[in-house]
């Protein structure tokens, strides 16, 4: 029977990973830290800048697919949950402050997508202390005959690579609910947040859902959380209170969750008073609206109610 070819033997890289048969010593096992995979995304956005910008129109990547060995990746998870969180707002926010160097020299910096989209995967073939990138300028394309371009460093040679592959390549990655994280695009913080009837509210937080029915084609509806507690509810949802986040769907109940703001540890919770919701791949208790029964909410989760309609939390 035909051994099956490796990833990495399909790129024609395969030797890279090979380390000669008669060495004295064993290289010394790389351990990747967040400093780490922070810079590494870092260089990643300015070169896709270089490779993509063109006259005075400054373009870049919005997705962003960090592979890790599948040891390197559980490590973080166990060790270090909630860091890879933490490192890619801290990566957004300084994409921002590099696009904002750009503007104010006169560069044109508009984006190609209305938010940023990082997912944190590992492959079998990948050895510890791997690193790997692919970039995509639209997130959620999937035309086949649409090469990638992948970068990957090499534990031997710690050397950058670059290659234009085929979308199948994606097939043998292993990909994880924990690793996805999706973030709006919202590079004018300063100028939003003095307008209107914004001025001197305190923004929690921010939330994004797509509607499911067909007459609003995927519309995106957008709220932001300026009260410390507020409730989700359906179309059927009369009030108007800055404080009611209605999703105008009939696949939502009214209401069907109740979020606040814990100023104290700093934490969002839930509670959810519909007929389904699952939090993270983790189904919420019902709860009756009178006795709300509270689990924590962490930033950047993905809410699905009812099965149909997907909320995210953003840090506002």
């Amino acid at each position: 029977m035909e051994a099956k070819n490796t990833i990495w033997q399909r790129l024609g890289i395969h030797d890279w990973f090979l380390t000669g048969e008669n060495s004295s010593k064993a290289k010394k096992q790389l351990t990747l830290t967040p400093d780490d995979v922070y810079n590494y995304v870092i260089a990643k956005f300015n070169e896709s800048i270089r490779a993509l910008s063109f006259a005075d129109r400054i373009v870049f990547y919005h997705e962003y697919i960090i592979s890790f060995n599948a040891e390197d990746y559980a490590e973080f998870m166990r060790n270090k949950e909630g860091i890879f969180g933490i490192i890619i707002n801290e990566t957004v926010k300084k994409f921002y402050e590099l696009l904002k160097q750009y503007r104010m020299a006169g560069k044109v910096v508009e984006p190609s997508s209305s938010k940023w989209v990082f997912r944190l995967v590992s492959h079998p073939d990948y050895a510890r202390g791997d690193i790997g990138f692919i970039g995509k300028l639209l997130p959620g394309t999937t035309k086949k005959e649409e090469n990638l371009r992948v970068t990957f460093i090499p534990r031997q040679t710690g050397i950058a690579q670059t290659f234009d592959v085929s979308q199948d390549i994606l097939k043998g990655f292993n990909y994880y609910s924990e690793g996805y994280y999706e973030l709006p695009y919202v590079e004018d913080i300063d100028a939003s947040e003095n307008s209107g009837e914004n001025i001197g509210k305190k923004k929690f937080a921010r939330f994004e859902t797509i509607l499911p029915e067909k007459q609003f084609a995927g519309k995106k509806v957008e709220y932001l959380m300026t009260d410390d507690e507020i409730i989700v509810s359906g179309e059927d949802e009369t009030r108007e209170e800055s404080n009611i986040f209605r999703i105008p769907t009939e696949w939502v109940n009214t209401p069907h969750l109740q979020i606040r703001y814990n100023k104290s540890d700093g934490k969002f919770y839930m509670a959810s008073f519909g007929e389904l919701t699952i939090l993270n791949e983790n189904q919420v208790a019902k709860s009756d609206v009178n006795l709300p029964s509270w689990v924590e909410l962490p930033v950047n989760s993905k809410i699905l109610l009812n099965g149909i309609v997907g909320v995210n939390i953003f840090k506002s």
